[in-house]
């Protein structure tokens, strides 16, 4: 129970993270964006695979974001018990990765690629793994969101379709990749982790 806890304590660090980055980056005049964000076939815009998700383009931006980070992150809070190091791990730096190396000439930033990813990982894994608990965050996901697909296609300007796109691959990926097996003994508390 002790490591559900770390769990839910290191997703709130995470969004708390976000904002107080986004904070100093608005006190500065968003040059963050401009100094860390990913700037495809670049080598200055390298550092941006990492830090592209805590940056944003503003208050409304950062917001937008919150609400699925939180959902989805609960969900994985809830179903990962072990890895979750790993499924970020490739979901920031394959789907960023891409990003830099396919990415339209512009500086990419948001959470948006993590959260594609988390949709993608949540999605495929429930469909792998063969679980209750994992096809029914599958199914919670793609009711909430399934709609945010659309975002994967060049249709709105200043938006990094290619980080959606490539976000939802590095998660199937990272279904594909890391075990995270969910048993619904761990769920009711009868395994000790």
């Amino acid at each position: 129970m002790r490591a559900f806890w770390r769990r839910i304590a290191s997703l709130t660090a995470f969004i708390g993270l976000l904002w107080c980055v986004h904070v100093v980056n608005w006190i500065t005049g968003y040059n963050l964006n401009t100094v860390f964000g990913l700037i495809p076939r670049q080598a200055s815009g390298l550092d941006g695979i990492i830090a592209m998700p805590l940056l944003h383009g503003n208050f409304a931006h950062l917001m937008s974001n919150t609400p699925p980070l939180l959902v989805m992150g609960g969900l994985l809070v809830v179903t990962v018990t072990r890895n979750m190091l790993a499924v970020n791990a490739i979901v920031i730096g394959l789907g960023d990765g891409f990003v830099w190396l396919f990415g339209g000439s512009a500086i990419h930033i948001g959470a948006s690629g993590l959260i594609f990813g988390w949709f993608g990982f949540l999605v495929a894994r429930g469909v792998l793994d063969h679980s209750p608990v994992t096809l029914g965050a599958a199914l919670l996901v793609g009711s909430l969101y399934g709609s945010m697909l659309w975002g994967i296609l060049p249709s709105q300007l200043g938006v990094s379709w290619e980080a959606h796109l490539f976000g939802v691959i590095s998660g199937v990926a990272a279904a594909f990749f890391v075990k995270t097996n969910v048993h619904t003994e761990r769920l009711r508390g009868d395994l000790q982790e």
